[in-house]
């Protein structure tokens, strides 16, 4: 196993951090690093807003659910699909690309484009000996964080990234079998098998609370994700999208 392989495998979400802040050269490098990631026919439909001004730190912690991380932590970032470049670059050169732009492909583009520079943002903060927590709740209520960010039009925060100086060491979450995520050929669909491996899961996942609580708590995967898919969340997310003119076609 190589380093880049080990990095990789011992990813652990890190949600207290030094009080230490990234310098202008680290932020820079995170950004290049994430600018280095794949991007679908070279549209760059993405872009990273950094969140300096403790006061804009303190709302959107406050925005996402009062995650003491958003606001303490080395530095924060947003990703967002931005297409908004694309509507200012079809003008410039004459041509209609509306109808482009707001369709439902390029949009999935956007949310594609930044979600590779995020993670690639990520492994190179990690790589850095810095930690990481990616922040969902940022879609919590995007109607104020576009506020907060002053984000146009066609371009959509789709979640944060803290960075910093780790003040903990957690364990790793153990993931899924690999022979439930990895098919080959096809998509496998025999269910008595698909209930084993998750029958398995759950109890690896069971030990693993176990073992970090002293017996506190035993929680099994297939519990969680049930009960958190019932809870229905951020239901005003395509009405939002919409109305920032993008997958409307």
């Amino acid at each position: 196993m190589n380093d880049v392989i080990s990095l990789l495998r011992s990813h652990r979400s890190i949600r207290k951090f030094k009080e230490q802040l990234l310098t202008d050269e680290q932020i820079k490098m995170i950004v290049s690093s994430a600018q280095a990631a794949s991007t679908s026919s070279f549209i760059q439909a993405y872009s990273i807003i950094g969140i300096k001004d403790k006061a804009k730190k303190r709302m959107l912690a406050e925005l996402v659910g009062n995650q003491s991380y958003v606001e303490h932590n080395g530095h924060f970032f947003v990703f967002c699909a931005d297409l908004y470049r694309h509507e200012v670059i079809g003008d410039r050169e004459g041509k209609n690309v509306l109808t482009s732009i707001e369709s439902t492909e390029k949009f999935m583009v956007g949310l594609i484009d930044a979600s590779l520079a995020a993670q690639n943002a990520a492994v190179a903060a990690e790589s850095m000996g810095l930690g990481i927590c990616y922040i969902g709740g940022i879609r919590n209520n995007l109607d104020e964080v576009k506020k907060v960010l002053k984000t146009p039009e066609r371009v959509i925060p789709l979640f944060g990234l803290a960075v910093g100086y780790p003040d903990q060491t957690p364990d790793v979450k153990p993931r899924l079998p690999i022979e439930h995520i990895y098919h080959e050929d096809e998509y496998q669909q025999n269910r008595d098998v698909y209930e084993k491996q998750l029958d398995e899961y759950d109890a690896l996942v069971s030990g693993y609370y176990e073992e970090r609580t002293g017996g506190k708590r035993k929680d099994l995967w297939t519990e969680q994700m049930a009960l958190m898919l019932e809870r229905q969340t951020r239901m005003y997310m395509k009405e939002f999208i919409q109305k920032n003119k993008l997958d409307l076609h």
